[in-house]
């Protein structure tokens, strides 16, 4: 092969480099050490939680913005009940994070999570009644004289707990005397502003309604503790960021905006 003919040869074979280049689109940047960078999170999320992490994680979703540039979290709070049905039936949604464990096992039997789902908050139930605690409730017991009675759905996670607590602590209340609320906002809302009398919520939504409610706590060895596990969803269209927000709800800043709006740190962690 003479000199012209390798010439060409050589320019062919580089050309036809750059095209494969080219086809094969984008690959993720080599450090000088030949390691592969990690992506770093972009675009928009959606984070499906549960209402009474409304306050929490909207600070949190702020801090994580700040963190990662050019990242959007959208929130949309409500019952996890009702949060596991639209995820189920395909409404688009980047993150769950729920106030009970049994409807995000519900989402990894039907492959839309993958086990584990980290344990990133616990929680705690408190009797809220009228400012100054008119009726002079003192104990769960003490409910049952209420004239109105403010509980979760049955099927909402806080009615789930309120239930199991009465039960067994051989409380009974008269379902005439009690209103249902969709999820743990609209429950305690049923109090302050509303009629009734008391409700059962949570710690940290008892201390969102500031001085507008009374605080009754309930011992802990009466007292049903609810576990918040949280989980990157399968069909995400942003799993890198999605990845990112839940391992910033497991960090430290993140922990400290959930201590200090009333939730309990995870399970073996002071």
């Amino acid at each position: 092969m003479n000199l012209s003919t390798r010439a060409r040869w050589l320019a062919a074979a580089v050309v036809l480099a750059a095209l494969i280049g080219v086809s094969a689109g984008p690959v993720a940047a080599e450090s000088s050490s030949g390691v592969t960078a990690a992506a770093k999170p972009s675009g928009t999320i959606t984070v499906s939680a549960a209402a009474s992490l409304t306050e929490a994680f909207t600070t949190i979703g702020k801090l994580f913005q700040k963190k990662y540039k050019g990242t959007t979290v959208t929130f949309n709070f409500g019952s996890s009940g009702a949060l596991e049905l639209q995820i189920a039936q395909g409404a688009p949604a980047d993150v769950f994070a729920s106030a009970d464990t049994d409807n995000m096992t519900k989402l990894q039997t039907a492959g839309k999570a993958t086990p584990p789902a980290p344990i990133f908050a616990r929680n705690r139930l408190v009797i809220v009644t009228k400012k100054g605690n008119p009726d002079k409730i003192k104990t769960i017991q003490d409910l049952a004289n209420v004239q109105t009675l403010s509980l979760c759905a049955l099927t909402v996670p806080c009615g789930k707990y309120a239930a199991q607590m009465f039960q067994t602590q051989g409380v009974t209340i008269p379902e005439s005397k009690v209103t249902r609320g969709q999820d743990v906002k609209t429950t305690l809302a049923a109090v302050s502003p509303g009629d009734a009398d008391a409700a059962v919520v949570y710690v940290s939504d008892a201390k969102t309604a500031g001085n507008t409610v009374t605080s009754v706590k309930i011992p802990d060895n009466v007292n049903v503790i609810a576990l918040y596990p949280i989980s990157e969803l399968n069909g995400s269209s942003n799993l890198t960021t999605a990845k990112a927000f839940v391992n910033y709800v497991l960090s430290k800043p993140a922990q400290v905006v959930l201590l200090k709006d009333g939730f309990m740190p995870p399970p073996g962690k002071s």
